[in-house]
């Protein structure tokens, strides 16, 4: 439980700091002056005043914010202050201010995983077999267990990925395995299978297979720091792809609810990954800092992204949004999070206690 919620606190601390220091370089880029610099909500614990900014760690560990001079339209602000108001900026500094905070947490993924590819490499599955099923296409063309798999149709491959991908862009058609087998290279025919299977959100799909499985060998590979900036472009770009997907399933109602979790689970699975090693620690960080870019973004009142409506409406038509129609909006807004929060309490409950 200690490991948990400690765990939970740096993942968060580490997120938090990013996404709200990303407002508060780019405010303070543009000349917004900047009142609180908050790690937390509620009462203030501990902090520092430098210029006009109080930095400071506040009581509830739950998220952070940022406090800018004349963030709300209808502030009154003192003549001698204008040039320093948020609201006083043209609307596209605006947006980018308030975009700065996501973008710095898909930014803090880009550089996690820059760092570990650098000083680690990358793993991957090796291309050998750990199990052939009976009756399957491997079965009957008199593939076994610890073969490797050199090429197929003549393309050459090394990772357990590369076959797999061979395999399902042959669509079904006749193709020819190079194996080694101790000494031995030998060649194989077999014709692949549509097969039952799921896919990474659990929906049932069917897919073209030749009924292998892969062993637990891994292939490890250095990489230049060059190699490893643009891997750590692709990382970032296929994890934000299945959040975006897994989102909108979710809300097509092809993914469960139930599957949806809050600061308990984030707090187990901090513990999990932390128990398990700092490296798994620091690429949870990277994977969750993804996950909250985009949840950010999503165009709900209150979320950054509900703002970025609004300056985007602004842009458009020439002059402001109402403050009633804004009030309204960030009501509406504050209901569904406030809503989503209790479902995902209630998530995290009824996982943790036993029925």
């Amino acid at each position: 439980m200690t490991t948990n919620i400690i765990s939970l606190i740096i993942v968060l601390g580490v997120l938090v700091f990013f996404h709200e220091f990303g407002h508060f370089l780019i405010a303070r880029l543009f000349g917004v002056g900047v009142e609180k610099f908050s790690l937390g909500f509620g009462p203030r614990i501990i902090g520092k005043k430098i210029g006009m900014t109080d930095y400071r760690i506040s009581a509830i560990p739950l998220g952070g914010y940022v406090k800018m001079v004349g963030e709300e339209p209808d502030a009154e602000i003192e003549p001698e202050m204008i040039p320093y108001s948020f609201t006083h900026k043209s609307v596209y500094k605006r947006m980018l201010i308030v975009a700065a905070g996501p973008v710095f947490n898909v930014v803090l993924a880009i550089m996690v995983f820059w760092g570990l590819y650098a000083i680690y490499g990358s793993y991957d599955r090796a291309s050998i077999i750990g199990g052939v099923q009976e009756n399957s296409p491997a079965f009957h063309a008199g593939l076994q267990v610890q073969d490797k798999i050199m090429a197929i149709d003549g393309q050459a491959i090394e990772t357990w990925d590369d076959m797999a991908a061979l395999i399902k862009e042959g669509h079904g058609k006749e193709t020819e395995l190079r194996i080694k087998r101790g000494d031995d290279i030998l060649d194989f025919k077999l014709k692949p299978e549509l097969s039952p299977s799921k896919n990474i959100f659990g929906e049932d799909i069917e897919r073209y297979l030749i009924g292998v499985e892969a062993s637990n060998d891994v292939i490890s590979r250095d990489m230049s720091v060059f190699e490893a900036f643009g891997e750590s472009l692709n990382q970032t770009w296929a994890i934000s792809e299945i959040t975006v997907l897994s989102v909108v399933k979710m809300i097509q109602g092809h993914i469960s609810k139930k599957e949806l979790g809050g600061p308990i689970m984030i707090a187990k699975m901090a513990g999990d990954q932390a128990r398990a090693g700092v490296i798994n620690l620091i690429s949870f960080i990277a994977i969750i800092s993804i996950n909250l870019a985009i949840l950010n973004i999503l165009p709900i009142p209150v979320l950054d992204g509900g703002h970025l409506v609004f300056f985007a409406i602004e842009a458009v038509k020439g002059s402001p949004v109402s403050d009633s129609t804004r009030e309204t909006a960030q009501q509406v807004g504050m209901l569904i999070l406030l809503l989503l929060m209790i479902f995902v309490f209630y998530n995290d409950l009824t996982r943790t206690i036993p029925t």
